[in-house]
Formats: C-alpha cells, structure tokens, sequence
C-alpha cells in the first residue's frame, strides 16, 4: 500500500477519477511478471526489492497516462496548423493521415511528429521549397509510409517509391568528357551520405549510438592506404591551429545555425563525437555525425571531373569494404536506395558540382529555364542559400533518385559544358538555345 498511496500523491486529479490506478492485486501481478524474468538477482541485489518496485510502478502508470493522454486528445487537436507553409511536408499531409500516424512508433521509439517538426517550425524558404520532415531511423520511412512516399513523390519528380527500382553504379570508367575548360570551372567535387544500418540518424540518435557510429567510421578509415591514407580531427579535441587550418582549406563544418537543422533536432550535444577525415593530399573528405552518420566528399581545384569522380568512386567502395570487415553495413534499399536523413537525399545522396564563371550567360533571361531543362540547379558559392559571388556559381545536379551516380555525374557534365557552350557564343555575339528538357527517369 505505500506504492500505492506514492502513486496516488503523484498523479493529477483528473487521471484518478478516469480510475486509472492500479489495484495492488495488478501491481503485484505485474511486478512478479517483470522478477520472474533473467537476471533477477543482480537487479534486486543492485538496486535493492523496494526501489526497484517503486521505479517499475511509477513506470507502469506513467504509461498508462501516456495512453490516456491520447485518448483525452484526439489527433484532429493535435494536427499542426500549415495554412500558410509551402514544403513537401505540408502539401502531403493531411488530418486524415496525420490521425492514422501519430501515435505510431518505430522500434527506436521516433513519432510521427518529430519527424514533421522542422516543417512545422519552418513553414518555407526564400529560394528552395525545402522537404520538411526528416527520418529519425531507417524504419521510418516504412512506419511513416503514408506521408514519406508523397513527399518523395513530390521531391523527386514523380519517382514512385512503391513500385519503382533505384539504379546503383559506382563504375567511373563509364564517365566520358569529365575535363572541363578551366578558363570557367574553378573546382570540382561529387559528395554523397551514408548512414550505418542498426543506430538512429542524427535527428534521433543517443549519445551513445553518435559515439559508435564515430568509433566505426573512424575505425574502418584507419584502413585506408595510398592515396587515401589520412587523419581524423574531432570537432571536441583539435587545436586552435588545426581548426583554423581546417576553416582556411573550407572543410571545417561548424556547429548548425540554420533553423532547417536545429528544429530537426541535430545540434544535440555538439560537438559530441563530431569530427573530419581527409585524406593527406585533402582531395578525400568525410563528415562525421553532422546531418548525417557521414558524408563523403571528393574535391579538388580546376575542372578534371573525371577524376574527382573516380577518386570518389574508388574511396567510397573501399570505405564500405572496410565497415562490412567490422560486421557493419550502409542504410539501402532496391527502392529507395540509400537511406539518409532527408528525404531529398534519398537514392543515391550524390550531388556533383562545379564553380563555374558565366558572367554573360547568367544575365541572360533565358538562363534559368536552360538550368532546368538540363536538370541542374544553380547555389552561391557559399552554400544552399547564399548568392553568387561576382559570375562564379555552384552549378550541380538537381536529382538525387531515379538514376544513378554514374548517370547523373554524365548529366552534370554534359550540362556543364552546354553553359560553357552557350557562354563562348555569346561573347564572340552568337545567340544560344534552350535545350529540349531532360527526363528524369524512364517510368
């Protein structure tokens, strides 16, 4: 009766008259269930009968007001209001399917509405209709099915989760003209993710699961040798030196400040089991625990896109071999590829970019219409949400699923070299032509 009369003190007086107590008769009951099973003795000589009791109770009841809670607020008092949002989230979901997910759970315990928060809180963006929602597992994106595949219906350009394949190939052999004009490309880079099957993503992962993916990460990339050989520097323990070094060369990722990140969840604890692999010629770079488990970069100056490509082909495989050796293996599916936070990112997770010079075809009004004909978006140099510096734009691929790595390198390319085209014709006067658009996928 002391149990009793603890929980009785505690909780509020609208669940005591909904009788949600249990008797003691139930109490005991429940309490027998949880000593009859292993590890018994250690437990009880650990924490002793009585706390033990105490703390499974109060457990016990603290799950019955969570059911009550839910029945005390129907779904259609908790659908958020997205009247004046414009992302993908917010175009799929409705109170319907919202009723019917929201108090579903994955095995790592991640709801529907910590999924849909960064939406919620951000309801657009000045230059690009973001996703808003984020996956906290790889089973969220089965759990949670009824708003994902809409929302990657409408991110990827019709691409059908349900029922369509998503191609893989890491053949770099297959690239053809990957040398740009270096009189316009500055740089080149192709990046991806990965995620490490078995821990949450970063939008849900614990300390402890953050610390693991870092120790198997950083484990497998101590194997890699030639040119790959390199060093890993966590964000928690470099010198001021080394991470002035890291800003100078434009690898060091900082703490996210962005309200798309942070309302999704993936400041927690910075920075907690952060940190950045680069090869020692810094041409092979990967990101550890920052919106993803990784990101994997190939980059270097001037327009040899071929190979930065191969390089990345080349590091990637190898990086995977050495997880798989550890009993590890990446987030994949046929349908969805693989599986990263985002769903933008979903398929193969790679965008291949180019800082390129157009200071005359970029004023030209038929610019933007070119870019998407091609298939290709245009950023700031600086990032997602930033302006051109003088002429200089990042120039990159527009999709992430439906074709493959190798597919969308040639894309961008091809691409990338129709803007250098159309930029050499007019400076000699010439007039240019929009392309015909290019599909994304065979359906």
């Amino acid at each position: 009766m002391r149990h009793e009369s603890l929980l009785l003190f505690l909780l509020p007086a609208h669940l005591l008259l909904t009788r949600l107590i249990p008797t003691s008769r139930e109490m005991a009951s429940s309490f027998t269930r949880l000593i009859s099973g292993r590890n018994t003795a250690v437990l009880l000589a650990s924490l002793g009968a009585g706390t033990m009791a105490t703390g499974f109770l109060l457990s016990e009841n603290s799950s019955l007001a969570a059911e009550a809670k839910k029945k005390l607020y129907p779904p259609s008092s908790d659908y958020p209001d997205l009247r004046k949002h414009n992302n993908c989230m917010a175009s799929a979901l409705t109170p319907a399917i919202y009723a019917k997910l929201r108090d579903k759970l994955t095995p790592n315990n991640w709801t529907l509405d910590q999924c849909i928060q960064t939406g919620v809180d951000n309801p657009g963006h000045p230059f690009i209709k973001t996703v808003g929602c984020v996956a906290g597992d790889e089973e969220s994106y089965e759990v949670f099915a009824d708003l994902f595949d809409p929302v990657i219906k409408d991110r990827h350009n019709g691409y059908d989760p349900r029922t369509m394949i998503h191609p893989t190939d890491l053949d770099s052999s297959k690239l053809t003209h990957g040398m740009f004009d270096e009189n316009y490309v500055l740089s080149s880079r192709v990046r991806t993710g990965r995620s490490i099957r078995g821990l949450s993503l970063p939008p849900a992962c614990s300390r402890a699961e953050r610390r693991e993916v870092e120790r198997v990460v950083v484990t497998a990339l101590a194997g890699l040798k030639g040119d790959l050989a390199g060093r890993y520097y966590s964000l928690g323990e470099m010198t001021e030196q080394e991470q002035q070094q890291l800003i100078d060369d434009h690898f060091l990722f900082d703490k996210p400040v962005s309200p798309l990140l942070t309302c999704a969840f993936m400041a927690r604890d910075w920075p907690d089991a952060r940190g950045i692999w680069h090869n020692n010629e810094k041409t092979f770079l990967i990101w550890v625990n920052e919106e993803d488990h990784t990101r994997v970069i190939s980059m270097e100056k001037g327009g040899n896109m071929k190979r930065v490509f191969e390089r990345f082909c080349r590091g990637l495989k190898q990086v995977e071999h050495l997880i798989q050796e550890r009993g590890w293996e990446f987030m994949w599916n046929e349908h969805l590829g693989y599986i990263l936070t985002c769903p933008s990112n979903l398929g193969t997770g790679l965008r291949a970019g180019v800082h390129v010079r157009l200071p005359k075809l970029s004023k030209d009004p038929r610019f933007s219409k070119i870019l998407d004909n091609l298939r290709l978006q245009k950023r700031g140099t600086g990032g997602v949400d930033t302006a051109a510096t003088g002429d200089t734009f990042d120039i990159s691929n527009n999709d992430r699923l439906g074709k493959s790595e190798v597919e969308l390198v040639q894309l961008v390319v091809d691409g990338v070299n129709y803007l250098i085209e159309c930029e050499k014709r007019l400076e000699k006067g010439q007039d240019i032509k929009v392309p015909a658009p290019i599909p994304q996928f065979k359906k």
